[in-house]
């Protein structure tokens, strides 16, 4: 048996080298015939061609010196290719401005995220050699090779971390919304070909979350949040106490504050600036500084700073562009949002699954709308909620009824599912309705449920899906409502619809929020990113 490995292996070894073997020839055709080759679309223009030109040889030798993987170093094969071997950063002036705005965007990297790791003493001297003396550098062959081809896969590496982002299966950490496949040669062919700004392929929401990131990276380098506030009490307008000269520190370093006197006095723009503080964290907007307030103000902003860059790799995930209309239900932010040409249109409370019950991250298209809805009870809730309590009269009370071998709660204002709920094809039976049970709406925390999601206004909700159908308007719905005669209505067109799971984010108004990590995701997903 051991043999037969050793052959085995001896045969895959052969293979890999006239593998190696044809591909090297075939990058060495595409060098000595450059002259023969028809640019692609990116080169087709004349400020794109080059004069310097690589050898195919040299490639080979870049990869094998530098160790690039092979998933990197096909990439870096494909891209030269189609550009005839013609230097993309480097040309007969020296250094390109796309290259010093790469290079400039790596220092960035490595300063908001505190990650070196696509920066190196070599990439730096060599970039501080070119730009000591560009015509020097430019004589020296191999110097030159090093720097485009360290650019180049430098590239790749940064913009499948930055853009992709790191984690492989987001299914693992219970997110099923599709990642759309990135084009990184296309990105990489718009940036070398000196276009002033370039698009990144990222939601708009990363780039806003990477601005506020910054923030936090100047608050954690003065020291801001240093002082640990302890108040003995709830302190309210016109209080003095010593801790609030540090909870104005805080307020003015997250900007709620715009002016700090420094006193101990509890003034009317402190009031208005907890208040402030306090939307944005989801608390009851008391205006006091109370015990849940203090809480979430003693969070190291280390800690603040992982809660970015958690919700950063999610937003990596999310499509560069979704659909102009949609709505976007936020788990730990317990709300619904409607978005109408990419701009919020309108918001409300929603009530989402408990811990044990947890509402799946997924994308759906809401096609119908049911009035008077049955509820069929799930057969997890019968076993556990209802089987052991099952009788004539437990039905009766309940208005429910046995039906296909199983149990349904008949229309009614006390159905569990309420008056009207919005059906979108999914693997997780979840779906959004309505509930008798309303004062849930007026808790903070709202995880109640056992996964689907409780909307505060679903008649709202429905006359706006029903918008581009005139034939539909509240009286015609009331009327329905009144039989208690279950009514199933075609949503035409459907309504993509994303259950979404970020507990920091920038909303509509630039203003940074956070919120609990109710399920615990933020915790499984910072040990992907951070390895602790």
């Amino acid at each position: 048996m051991l043999i037969m490995k050793k052959k085995l292996q001896l045969i895959l070894n052969i293979l890999s080298f006239f593998v190696f073997f044809i591909l090297l020839l075939s990058c060495n055709e595409g060098a000595n015939k450059k002259s023969n080759i028809t640019p692609n679309n990116i080169l087709s223009k004349k400020e794109s061609f080059n004069d310097l030109l690589l050898d195919s040889n040299a490639l080979m030798i870049f990869f094998k010196e530098n160790k690039i993987s092979d998933t990197v170093a096909k990439e870096v094969i494909i891209f030269y290719e189609e550009r005839g071997f013609q230097c993309a950063w480097i040309n007969t002036d020296g250094l390109t401005q796309a290259a010093i705005n790469f290079y400039e965007q790596l220092q960035s990297y490595k300063d908001d995220f505190k990650d070196s790791q696509f920066l190196n003493i070599k990439l730096d001297s060599l970039i501080e050699n070119i730009q000591e003396d560009e015509q020097q550098f430019l004589t020296r062959k191999k110097s030159v090779e090093n720097l485009e081809l360290l650019l180049t896969s430098t590239f790749f590496k940064y913009a499948k971390k930055v853009y992709g982002g790191i984690t492989k299966s987001p299914n693992n950490l219970h997110w099923y919304i599709p990642r759309n496949k990135k084009n990184y040669k296309a990105l990489l062919d718009t940036l070398v070909s000196n276009k002033a700004n370039i698009e990144e392929p990222v939601n708009r929401y990363y780039i806003s979350l990477k601005e506020k990131l910054k923030e936090y990276r100047v608050i954690e380098k003065n020291g801001e949040f240093s002082n640990k506030i302890i108040c003995n009490e709830t302190l309210s307008f016109s209080d003095i106490d010593s801790c609030i000269s540090d909870v104005k520190i805080h307020l003015f370093a997250t900007r709620d504050l715009k002016l700090n006197d420094k006193t101990d006095l509890f003034t009317d723009s402190l009031q208005i600036a907890i208040q402030h503080y306090q939307s944005r964290f989801g608390l009851k907007k008391s205006g006091k500084l109370d015990a849940a307030t203090i809480v979430e103000m003693n969070k190291p902003v280390a800690w603040r700073i992982k809660q970015i860059m958690v919700n950063m790799e999610r937003l990596r995930w999310v499509p560069a562009e979704v659909e102009k209309d949609y709505i976007l239900v936020n788990i730990p932010e317990f709300k619904l949002h409607i978005f109408e040409n990419n701009k919020l249109f309108w918001e409300t409370n929603v009530v989402v699954g408990k811990t044990l019950t947890q509402t799946t991250i997924f994308r759906g298209d809401i096609s119908q709308i049911i009035l008077n809805p049955y509820w069929n009870v799930p057969n997890s809730i019968y076993k556990k909620e209802i089987q052991n309590r099952l009788s004539k009269k437990y039905l009766i009370r309940n208005n429910m009824e046995m039906y296909n071998g199983g149990v349904r709660q008949k229309p009614g204002i006390n159905n569990s599912l309420g008056r009207v709920k919005f059906l979108f094809p999914n693997n997780f039976n979840i779906y959004l309705h309505d509930t008798p049970s309303k004062s849930l709406f007026e808790e903070n925390k709202r995880g109640f449920s056992h996964g689907c999601v409780r909307v505060q206004e679903p008649f709202k909700l429905a006359m706006y899906l029903l918008r581009y159908d005139k034939t539909w308007t509240s009286n015609k719905i009331d009327s329905i409502l009144e039989t208690n005669k279950e009514y199933q209505i075609n949503l035409l067109p459907k309504m993509p619809v994303y259950l979404a799971y970020f507990t920091s984010w920038v909303n509509s108004s630039g203003e940074l929020n956070f919120r609990n990590d109710i399920y615990n995701l933020d915790e499984k997903l910072a040990k992907e990113i951070f390895g602790k």
